[in-house]
């Protein structure tokens, strides 16, 4: 029996001497490699259930809100709505308001330029700046020199100006007088003085001969302070020496709109 033993043992150990330490040493890392990334298989499988999860607690506690939404939220976002639309109809109906008073405005611009065409450009010109009506008059149109009193010519030319504004409603009058920076020596105490009277006649004729409504009239004086050309050359002092005649929109109805 014990002869038997041995030699099993002996068959055992030679058969295992057969095969090369080499491979078998390749063979067991392998395996424990391919266990390695089984466990790490797993672990990823679980973290994405566990997220899978999560995602899904969620989902169910968002559709929750959304089912418990009281009828004061309900409201609240009706109401939202309702305001969006208010809005959009107030923006639109603002728009409409200002175009319709461009057109007011151009208008207005192509019958004052009409009425007061027999006159020169170098007299007097009319232009559309920032929403208004500038009608301008040089000073050789209005005044001689260093005078508030107004010259014939100037009264024809406020006569059909002024025919004009009696037609139209809804604007108010700017009479500005300007000069140039030459300091004044005379009947006037100095460039302040001239401007405001220059804009005070011209008021008074639209007022007083052709019955523009006073309420609608503002005479200032600018004095040399806003050129409309350099005073270091004769041409552009003569420039600045004007009175201007700014008409402009009733914009009672606008502003209402904005302080809605």
């Amino acid at each position: 029996m014990k002869k038997h033993i041995i030699l099993i043992s002996g068959v055992i150990l030679l058969f295992t001497a057969c095969v090369p330490k080499r491979e078998l040493i390749s063979e067991q890392k392998r395996v424990k490699g391919l266990q390695r990334d089984s466990s790490g298989t797993h672990s990823q499988l679980n973290d994405c259930n566990s997220q899978v999860a999560l995602l899904q607690k969620d989902k169910a506690d968002l559709t929750n809100s959304m089912n418990n939404l009281s009828s004061s939220d309900q409201s609240t976002i009706a109401n939202s709505n309702m305001t969006i639309a208010d809005q959009a109809k107030r923006l639109k109906n603002l728009e409409s308001l200002i175009q319709a008073q461009k057109d007011v405005m151009n208008k207005l611009k192509k019958t004052v330029a009409d009425a007061l065409i027999n006159f020169k450009p170098d007299e007097l010109t009319v232009t559309l700046k920032d929403g208004k009506l500038y009608v301008s008059l040089q000073e050789k149109l209005l005044f001689a020199s260093g005078s508030a009193v107004v010259d014939p010519q100037g009264k024809d030319a406020l006569k059909t100006l002024a025919s004009v504004l009696n037609t139209t409603s809804d604007i108010t009058i700017d009479v500005e007088g300007h000069t140039d920076s030459i300091p004044m020596a005379g009947k006037y105490e100095d460039n302040w003085a001239l401007s405001t009277a220059r804009a005070t006649s011209i008021v008074r004729i639209l007022i007083k001969d052709y019955q523009v409504n006073p309420n609608t009239i503002i005479a200032s004086g600018r004095s040399k302070y806003q050129p409309v050309a350099t005073n270091s050359t004769a041409e552009g002092r003569a420039s600045n020496r004007r009175t201007d005649i700014i008409l402009s929109p009733d914009l009672t109805e606008l502003f209402k709109l904005l302080n809605q």
